[in-house]
């Protein structure tokens, strides 16, 4: 029990909360109780033991336990089908035989340790489960709220039963009510979130219903309850329908441990805590076997009680035992005023709660980051509205692990070369002017390698190498596990590239991939050392050795952009140039008169950010940033533009210098950079492009003067450009 940690304001939220929702289940309990077969006492009874048992035993320390919409439906529909009048003596002897069954079921689950099937379950299908459900039972209310009763079934049969209400029992009063209760709690939970709105809003009613208003103008109320609280018995033992009780409570069993399991998932990792889905699988069918016994329907997790719970303020299961005790004080002293109570206020209560539990910004997030994700949250919600809980979290689940077959069947891969300068062998594709190597194929597979995705892996080596290739090199460092279909394809790659006088090399993987290889059958290619430890090691092996030759043609498929970035590119690929700006601006920030400019560029420059130690090509894209706000810069040092444009000068010629000494071809890429980045200056602010030139004439002419070895350099950086 997560009673840890309270305090005195803790502990009065949590008790104000619990009275609170000991209310509002008087409607909710009552009318999934008529739901199921049975009369609304019964509903009324089972809010008492079984939720005093969850708020004992639970590992959640806010979700609440009750009478429910689906099991009361799946009930409901076993009478129907089994031809059992609702509300009769045969239901009422029925049902807490169902109870119990579901009960047993829930523990068999529990010794079975079927919690963890929950962690296969993805947040979205997750979020869409919750939304579903939670708009299935909107959709079950709203016929109340019209002047009917509530309906049953799915998305069709309620929308349905919404037209009959609208046309044989439609209550304009009812709907009046209704709809300014919705309206009054939802503007309340905006403006005012810690207002138990719901409290007044049930007190309003019962005043209405008091002063005959309600009644005279056809509202429907709550029924009146005798006073006291319910006996405990063992149910009927009649099994003349065994087998339809067994696999009905079973699918019931399975709704509860699926719909709570999720739900109570949802608002752990919403809130940053834990739960034990074993363990709470042992309170469910604990609280049904308790449900059984005062004769009610089975009993699970409640959304819409745990999401009026959160809203104000709710913490810890004091909110679930509070509940339980006061509905047993509302049993055995008030339950007088329940018969003032109108169904549609009642009914508002349950939907504004409901509508703040479907997951609106869930799917504004995925709608921006996923959409295969948004795909499987919809898959899941329509599939819980259209084909019920079951068939629900079935899709959503399915849904789920298409989606992983489909990205493990299509890993991200890529070919390798090299950037002149910089160590290691970088993406063709991240990095635009990475270069490949002459003679040879450096590619990456990002996954393991099994059935699905070899055929692809195998097209992508056969179509990279060319006449004059003499070996491909997988970077395999990402690659786990083979099955035998892949080791077979595999070996059938190296045979094929053999007769052409390629080789194949796997490198820079674990270990116990050798073993893998050893066990399917690829035991050779590691005896001829086709497997190494890193990839110069392969490449040394074929004949390739450092410095590498730099093949002229750079034609693998790769994102266009600008040259030169290594690092920024790498991190932010098509979006480097808005990152640039906007770590520029950052950087510039820490900028503050009073320091020697020169310095406080290097600093900022190689240390003074979050990317510290960065290589000169990524600082020299940086200082052309820093040009493009010289204004701005003059204006918070408080320097001469002209003279802040030769401090600028001078580290980018600088940073230019020791490039071209170790490496000309980065120096030509440095300079090719440096004229498109000014070009687009040039085409996007034309004024800004003119007032740089300017500045930077007075500011070259000057360093020519004061430093002459710096005049060399300048010619080759910037030539006859108009830039001088």
């Amino acid at each position: 029990m997560k009673l840890k940690g309270i305090t005195a304001g803790t502990a009065v939220k949590d008790i104000l909360t619990g009275i609170i929702i000991a209310l509002v289940s008087i409607p909710i309990s009552m009318g999934y109780a008529q739901v199921s077969g049975l009369p609304a006492e019964y509903g009324l009874y089972g809010s008492i033991f079984p939720i005093l048992i969850f708020g004992l035993l639970s590992t959640s320390p806010q979700f609440i336990f009750g009478v429910d919409a689906a099991p009361a439906a799946l009930v409901g529909a076993y009478l129907a089908s089994a031809g059992i009048e609702s509300g009769s003596d045969e239901a009422v002897e029925k049902v807490p035989m169902i109870t119990l069954m579901v009960g047993l079921w829930l523990m068999v689950l529990y010794l079975c340790k079927a919690g963890r099937l929950v962690t296969y379950i993805s947040d979205p299908v997750m979020g869409g489960f919750i939304s579903g459900i939670s708009t299935t039972i909107i959709f079950m209310q709203i016929p109340k709220v019209l002047g009917g009763t509530s309906g049953i079934g799915e998305i069709a049969e309620l929308i349905k039963h919404i037209v009959i209400t609208c046309r044989d029992d439609f209550n304009g009063v009812s709907l009046l009510l209704g709809a300014v209760s919705v309206a009054v709690l939802l503007i309340s939970k905006k403006l005012f979130p810690k207002l138990p709105m719901s409290v007044f809003v049930m007190a309003g009613g019962a005043l209405i219903g008091y002063t005959g208003f309600a009644g005279s103008h056809g509202v429907a109320l709550l029924s009146e309850i005798d006073r006291g609280l319910p006996q405990w018995k063992l149910p009927d033992t009649d099994l003349s329908d065994l087998t339809g009780l067994l696999s009905t409570s079973l699918t019931i069993a399975v709704v509860i441990m699926a719909e709570t399991l999720l739900a109570s998932n949802s608002f752990a990792n919403r809130n940053n805590y834990k739960i034990n889905n074993d363990r709470e699988i042992l309170v469910y069918s604990l609280g049904n076997l308790a449900a059984g016994a005062v004769g009610c329907c089975p009993v699970n997790g409640s959304v819409s009680r745990t999401t009026m719970g959160e809203q104000y303020g709710g913490k810890t299961q004091l909110v679930s035992l509070t509940a339980s005790a006061a509905m047993a004080f509302i049993l055995l002293f008030f339950t007088g005023f329940i018969g003032y109570l109108p169904v549609p206020v009642l009914t508002a209560i349950v939907i504004s709660a409901l509508l703040g539990a479907v997951e609106f910004h869930l799917i504004k997030r995925l709608y921006r980051q996923d959409k295969r994700e948004l795909f499987i949250f919809f898959g899941a919600f329509f599939g819980v509205l259209i084909f019920g809980t079951v068939f629900g979290v079935v899709i959503g689940v399915v849904l789920s692990f298409v989606s992983v077959i489909i990205n493990t069947a299509n890993p991200k891969r890529s070919f390798l070369g090299v950037i002149p300068g910089h160590e290691g062998f970088h993406s063709l594709e991240r990095n635009t002017y990475a270069m490949p190597l002459k003679n040879a194929v450096i590619y990456r597979f990002s996954g393991n390698l099994y059935f699905a995705n070899i055929n692809i892996f195998i097209s992508d080596i056969e179509n990279s190498v060319s006449a004059d290739t003499r070996c491909v090199v997988v970077d395999s460092g990402a690659v786990c596990s083979i099955d035998i279909t892949a080791a077979d394809k595999i070996a059938s790659l190296e045979r094929s590239l053999g007769r052409s006088g390629v080789k194949l090399y796997f490198a820079s993987h674990i270990g116990s991939l050798n073993d893998r290889f050893r066990e399917l059958g690829l035991g050779r290619m590691i005896e001829e050392g086709k497997c190494r430890r890193t990839i110069p090691a392969a490449l040394f092996d074929a004949g390739i050795a450092p410095p590498y030759d730099i093949s002229g043609d750079n034609t693998v498929t790769r994102q266009s952009g600008d040259p030169w970035r290594p690092e920024f590119e790498w991190a932010f690929g098509t979006v480097t140039d808005e990152e640039l700006e906007r770590y520029t601006e950052k950087l510039m920030e820490k900028l503050h008169p009073g320091t020697d400019t020169g310095t406080q560029l290097d600093s900022l420059i190689n240390a003074g950010g979050m990317w510290k130690g960065i290589s000169e090509l990524d600082q020299e894209e940086l200082i052309e940033h820093f040009i493009a706000h010289l204004h701005e810069l003059s204006e918070k040092l408080g320097i001469d533009e002209t003279a802040l444009e030769e401090a600028i000068e001078s580290r980018k010629l600088s940073i230019a210098r020791k490039v071209m000494e170790r490496d000309p071809n980065a120096f030509s890429a440095i300079l090719e950079h440096s004229r498109r980045y000014e070009e687009g200056i040039r085409q996007n602010d034309p004024e800004l492009y003119e007032r740089l030139l300017e500045h930077r004439r007075s500011a070259l002419e000057h360093l020519r003067r004061t430093d002459p070895d710096y005049s060399g350099l300048i010619e080759s950086f910037y030539g006859n450009n108009e830039l001088q």
